[in-house]
């Protein structure tokens, strides 16, 4: 056979096999089934998605030969009706959000990014806590401070100090000075340049906390009679209940 004849051959199997692909689809994501039409799932050329049933479908089979994707299937459903209809899902947003970008779906990844619950998160806190400096290793330490003085205890405190300015940093800086304390257990958080208050950046902190699954609530740090300076105001006690 000639090398014009293998191309032609090959290019008959590949024919083939996008022919012999039905345009309805059954699905298994994660678990749940979902029935489409390949033209559904290809709406939008540019997605990840589209690319999975793009020629020879890239993707394996379960047991009775539907096509697996290792996805929560769960918040599928909102990515499918999206693709059918146009309807931009108002609820389970943040994860429709992560599955959106998942699958790279870019209008709907636009559209969820408007909403009130991304463009909160993304826009607005987000980028408020990017100039918070070191605030996500700060977190692990306080989780890490926290974890070390569990043992045998129903609840562990960590002590935080939070500090806006530069002037209050070394404000700060004189009350560890004065504080009777670990200084190396006093998680510092700030300055930062930006309008949020103390108390929002504390809000953030329990925030963050918390979708890590702890339990955890925090006060202003009570200081002994007599503490000589008034900056005791940037001084909070976290606390983690374990049981």
């Amino acid at each position: 056979m000639s090398i014009s004849s293998e191309h032609r051959s090959l290019g008959k199997q590949v024919t083939s096999s996008l022919q012999t692909l039905s345009p309805i689809v059954e699905l298994n994501v994660g678990g749940e089934v979902y029935t489409t039409t390949l033209s559904t799932l290809k709406k939008h050329p540019g997605s990840k998605l589209a690319e999975m049933f793009t020629g020879q479908p890239k993707l394996r089979t379960d047991s009775v030969g539907r096509f697996f994707i290792d996805r929560n299937g769960t918040y599928f459903k909102f990515i499918l009706e999206y693709l059918r209809s146009n309807q931009v899902p108002t609820q389970c947003i943040q994860d429709v959000y992560k599955e959106a970008l998942f699958y790279d779906i870019e209008p709907l990844v636009k559209q969820l990014e408007d909403s009130p619950q991304i463009f909160g998160e993304v826009v607005a806190r987000k980028q408020f806590l990017a100039r918070v400096p070191n605030y996500s290793e700060n977190i692990e330490l306080m989780i890490r401070i926290a974890r070390a003085e569990a043992v045998a205890s129903r609840q562990s405190s960590v002590t935080v100090c939070v500090v806006r300015t530069e002037e209050d940093a070394a404000k700060c800086h004189d009350a560890l000075n004065s504080l009777d304390m670990d200084k190396k257990s006093v998680v510092k958080f700030g300055p930062w340049k930006a309008t949020p208050s103390i108390s929002d950046l504390l809000d953030c902190i329990k925030m963050d906390i918390e979708a890590k699954g702890y339990k955890i609530s925090f006060q202003p740090h009570i200081t002994e009679k007599g503490f000589r300076f008034k900056s005791y105001v940037f001084f909070y006690k976290f606390l983690f209940t374990w049981w």
